[in-house]
């Protein structure tokens, strides 16, 4: 679905928004269903992260070529592969099942993300529906991002609404990225510690 997405994101924006969500939709519907019925797996798990990341990967990449300055979303991207992959590898190193295993983390913020799957479901959806929306609005290649964004906001739209309520839970997903980041890497070296320590 999201290849087809892609390839008409330009001639037909709104059959873009369409598909992207809808698959975004589905994918969440397939890990819920995953777990329902026992069939959770460390393949799937994996294939899940890839999937969404190239999702977004690839929506960020449009975004960077429609508004200026386009380093905004290409340092979101690199945040984003970043976060996800030090944490995957950090899960691996630490014997843990699921990159969501977060239990013995202190920070508050992040175990509220990764514990509550609700929260977590309307931060990843408000951060898709923000760079869905953000796709939508440009009028054309090259706008600035600040104008274009106040511009809507002020608008008192079902669309200004939605772009209000995304940018809380994209703020929220964000810092949860940077502290995923910092969580992970901080494991990756205390095991290299570790390990030069037992030699």
């Amino acid at each position: 679905m999201n290849c087809f997405a892609f390839a008409i994101c330009f001639s037909n924006k709104r059959l873009f928004c369409l598909l992207y969500f809808i698959s975004f939709v589905c994918d969440g519907i397939d890990g819920w269903c995953a777990r329902k019925f026992n069939q959770v797996s460390t393949f799937g798990a994996v294939l899940d992260m890839v999937t969404d990341r190239i999702s977004t990967a690839c929506l960020l990449v449009m975004l960077s070529q429609v508004y200026r300055p386009g380093l905004v979303f290409v340092s979101l991207l690199a945040l984003d592969i970043a976060s996800h992959w030090l944490q995957m590898y950090s899960t691996f190193l630490l014997g843990k099942s699921s990159h969501k295993d977060v239990k013995d983390s202190s920070n508050w913020l992040f175990k509220a993300y990764y514990g509550n799957r609700m929260f977590m479901a309307y931060c990843c959806a408000a951060c898709e529906v923000l760079y869905i929306i953000l796709f939508l609005i440009a009028k054309k290649e090259n706008e600035n991002l600040m104008d274009v964004s106040i511009e809507s906001i002020k608008e008192c739209s079902l669309i200004s609404f939605l772009l209000g309520l995304s940018l809380f839970g994209w703020a929220i997903k964000q810092t949860v990225n940077v502290i995923q980041m910092k969580t992970a890497a901080d494991v990756c070296v205390l095991y290299d510690i570790d390990k030069k320590e037992k030699h």
